[in-house]
C-alpha cells in the first residue's frame, strides 16, 4: 500500500477525494433512512412518538459527547483506519437493525451506526485535509460539506423506491461494506514519522483543542447554525400544512427541495473562497441573511410562495456556513496534530445546536404560537454574526 506524508499534498488525490466524499454520503444515508422509515418502524415496533424520536436523535447525542474522543482516536489509530472502521460499524449496525424484532436492539444498532457516522466524518475530514493540495482545499471541503444534505435526500428517494425498510437497511449494510473495502485498498495510508501518541499526550492535546480560539469559536458558530437550521426545517412541513394549508405530501416535497438547495450554498462557498472572498465575511453575511429570512418565515403572514421562497434562500445561503467552517476546522489550530480533535469539537457544536433548536422552538410554539419561534432564531443569529466577526483575527493568523 502506498503511503503519503501528512504534510500538505502538492497535488490533490482526486480518486481518494471522491471515495471519501462518497463515503460521507453513505454515512449520511443512515440519517435519511431512519427519517423515511419512521412510520413503518412505529408500526412494526409499536413505538410512540417519543421512542421513534430517539431513533433519529441518538445520532446527535452521540456526536455531542463523542466528537473529541473520535478525533483523539483518529490521531492515535490513523485516519484511514478509523474511516474504514466507521463504515464497517455502519454496515454491522444496519444489518442488525434490519434483522431485529426488538426495539432495544434496534436502538443499540443505531448507536453503532451513529458511532460509525462520527468516525467517517471526523476521519474523512482528516484524510481530505491531508490529500488535498493547498489551492484546492477549500473547494474540496465545499464538496465534503454536501455529504449530509446529499445523503438525506438520496435516502428519501431510495427509501420511497425500495419496497420495505428492512430491505433498504440491508442494502445500506452492503454498500457500507463495499466502501470500506474500496477505501482500504485505494486510499493511501497516513505516513506517520512519529510514534503513536500516548494517552497522556492525547489528553494534553484535547486540552489544547478546547482552549484554542479557532476550534472553540467555530464550534460556537456551528452550534448557532445547527440551531437555526433545524429550528426551521424540523417543523417546516408542519408550518406549511398548518399555516399555509399545504397538503402533507406537498409540504414534504417542498421541504426536501429546500434542503437540497443547501448543497448549492455548500459548493458556492467553496468557489467564493477559492476566488479570495474573506472567510469571516462570508460567514457573517450568510448568518445575517439566514437570520433575516428565518425570522421572516416565522413572523410573516404572506402567501405560500413567499414563505417558501424565504425558506429556499435560508437554506441555500445557509449552505455557505458548513462549507466555510469545515474547511477551517482542521487548520485553525496551533499545532497540526490537533486538526482531528478540532473537527470533533466543531461537530459537537453542530450537533448540540441540532438538539437544542427543535426542542426550544417546539416548546415556544406550543406555549405561545409560531411567531415566538423567531426569538431563538434571532438570538442565535446575533451570536453567530458576532462570532464571525471575532473569527476574523483567527483566520488572519492561520491565513484562512
Amino acid at each position: 500500500m502506498t503511503e503519503i506524508s501528512s504534510l500538505s499534498a502538492l497535488k490533490t488525490d482526486r480518486l481518494s477525494t471522491i471515495l471519501v466524499i462518497a463515503s460521507g454520503v453513505v454515512a449520511a444515508l443512515q440519517v435519511g433512512k431512519a427519517a423515511i422509515a419512521i412510520p413503518a418502524l412505529r408500526n412494526d415496533f409499536h413505538l410512540n412518538l417519543g421512542q421513534a424520536g430517539w431513533v433519529m436523535s441518538i445520532f446527535a447525542l452521540l456526536a455531542v459527547v463523542g466528537g473529541i474522543p473520535a478525533g483523539a482516536a483518529t490521531t492515535r489509530f490513523g485516519d484511514r483506519n478509523l474511516i474504514v472502521a466507521g463504515l464497517l460499524g455502519i454496515a454491522l449496525g444496519s444489518a442488525i437493525g434490519a434483522s431485529t424484532e426488538t426495539f432495544n436492539i434496534l436502538l443499540a444498532a443505531r448507536v453503532l451506526e451513529g458511532t460509525g457516522l462520527l468516525f467517517v466524518v471526523i476521519a474523512g475530514s482528516a484524510i481530505l485535509n491531508r490529500i488535498a493540495a493547498a489551492q484546492d482545499r477549500d473547494l474540496v471541503f465545499a464538496f465534503w460539506s454536501c455529504y449530509m444534505p446529499a445523503g438525506i435526500a438520496l435516502a428519501i428517494l431510495l427509501g420511497l423506491a425500495i419496497d420495505g425498510w428492512r430491505v433498504f437497511w440491508f442494502a445500506n449494510a452492503i454498500v457500507a461494506c463495499l466502501f470500506a473495502l474500496l477505501l482500504q485498498i485505494l486510499v493511501p495510508k497516513e505516513k506517520s514519522p512519529r510514534a503513536k501518541p500516548s494517552l497522556n499526550t492525547i489528553a494534553k492535546n484535547a486540552g489544547k483543542t478546547v482552549t484554542s480560539a479557532g476550534p472553540l469559536l467555530l464550534a460556537m458558530m456551528f452550534a448557532m447554525y445547527g440551531l437555526q437550521f433545524f429550528a426551521l426545517f424540523s417543523f417546516l412541513p408542519v408550518l406549511l400544512a398548518e399555516r399555509m394549508g399545504v397538503s402533507s405530501t406537498a409540504a414534504g416535497m417542498m421541504t426536501a427541495f429546500a434542503i437540497v438547495t443547501n448543497i448549492l450554498g455548500n459548493i458556492g462557498a467553496g468557489i467564493a473562497l477559492r476566488h479570495g472572498v474573506p472567510r469571516w465575511l462570508l460567514l457573517a453575511v450568510a448568518s445575517a441573511i439566514m437570520t433575516m429570512t428565518g425570522v421572516a418565515v416565522f413572523t410573516l403572514s404572506g402567501p405560500t410562495w413567499l414563505i417558501f421562497s424565504l425558506c429556499v434562500v435560508f437554506s441555500g445561503v445557509g449552505g455557505c456556513l458548513p462549507s466555510a467552517m469545515m474547511g477551517a476546522a482542521p487548520r485553525a489550530v496551533p499545532e497540526a496534530q490537533l486538526g482531528a480533535m478540532s473537527v470533533g469539537l466543531v461537530m459537537q457544536g453542530s450537533n448540540l445546536g441540532q438538539m437544542i433548536g427543535p426542542v426550544v422552538v417546539g416548546s415556544l410554539v406550543d406555549a405561545v404560537g409560531w411567531k415566538a419561534a423567531a426569538i431563538p432564531v434571532a438570538i442565535a443569529g446575533v451570536i453567530a454574526i458576532g462570532t464571525a466577526l471575532t473569527l476574523q483575527k483567527v483566520f488572519r493568523r492561520f491565513a484562512l
